[in-house]
């Protein structure tokens, strides 16, 4: 098992989750989307229709990335529950990622963490997501911001992935139709796992508040998407409650 040796108690854990968090030096990145001019029409909006090529335009920016840690692999089942505290610790003590989790439910995940660790939490939450507090100068645990993602998925490579998709990612075609175990493809040059494919990656970041209030990034593509739609770039928004069979979070912290 990736994390394994808490099973019994918590005396390691603090450890154990530090042996797994990667230190990043701070750098700056580019980052692109397409912006859909079509004006809303449905209230139902999940994922959404980019648009015809015709309705899109191309936006880029440029962030400025501090240190920080970031942790290998996405939040594994048995990590989840673990911390947590769900009766359901035992028959999911594995590493597949978790999933089925909202934005949501990754900050509450992030703020018991820092708590049992005895660190500070970063997020206030609140019944209207779009208000939730991020504190950056706590030194707790929390999901990455979506310039970040891209950064370390990237890890100073310049293309659409870091090597061919059979040998970092789970896919539509080599997944078997769910989640696959994580750390068993190769690691990026920084030494990160499944990065892209095999679970999306929920993000800290709002997508576009003007046009779409309190949707939230998510990132890399999962084991049901097509090879063209995973990658460092692909970037996806839904609500922060949302919640579906391949989509999950990895945590990071501050140097």
């Amino acid at each position: 098992m990736i994390l394994g040796r808490y099973g019994a108690d918590r005396e390691h854990l603090q450890e154990d989750i530090m042996n797994l968090m990667v230190p990043i030096d701070g750098g700056t990145i580019e980052l692109r989307d397409y912006i859909n001019t079509n004006k809303w029409i449905s209230s139902d909006y999940t994922l959404g229709d980019p648009g015809r090529g015709t309705d899109r335009k191309v936006i880029t920016w440029t962030e400025t990335i501090k240190p920080f840690y970031v942790m290998k692999y996405p939040i594994t089942q048995h990590l989840y529950h673990f911390v947590m505290d769900d009766d359901v610790l035992e028959p999911v003590a594995n590493d597949l990622p978790i999933t089925e989790v909202s934005w949501l439910d990754s900050l509450v995940f992030c703020n018991k963490l820092s708590r049992i660790l005895g660190r500070d939490e970063c997020y206030t939450i609140t019944n209207e997501s779009v208000n939730t507090i991020y504190n950056k100068s706590a030194n707790g645990f929390r999901l990455l911001t979506d310039a970040e993602w891209q950064y370390v998925c990237k890890a100073g490579t310049k293309g659409y992935r870091y090597e061919s998709i059979d040998k970092i990612a789970w896919y539509q075609e080599n997944s078997n139709g769910s989640a696959q175990p994580v750390g068993k493809l190769l690691a990026n040059p920084w030494g990160l796992c499944d990065m892209i494919g095999n679970v999306w990656e929920w993000c800290w970041d709002l997508y576009d508040i003007k046009r779409y209030g309190d949707y939230r990034v998510f990132r890399g593509g999962s084991w049901a998407e097509v090879e063209n739609n995973c990658g460092s770039t692909t970037r996806r928004k839904s609500m922060p409650n949302f919640k579906i069979d391949d989509l999950g979070f990895r945590i990071a912290c501050g140097r």
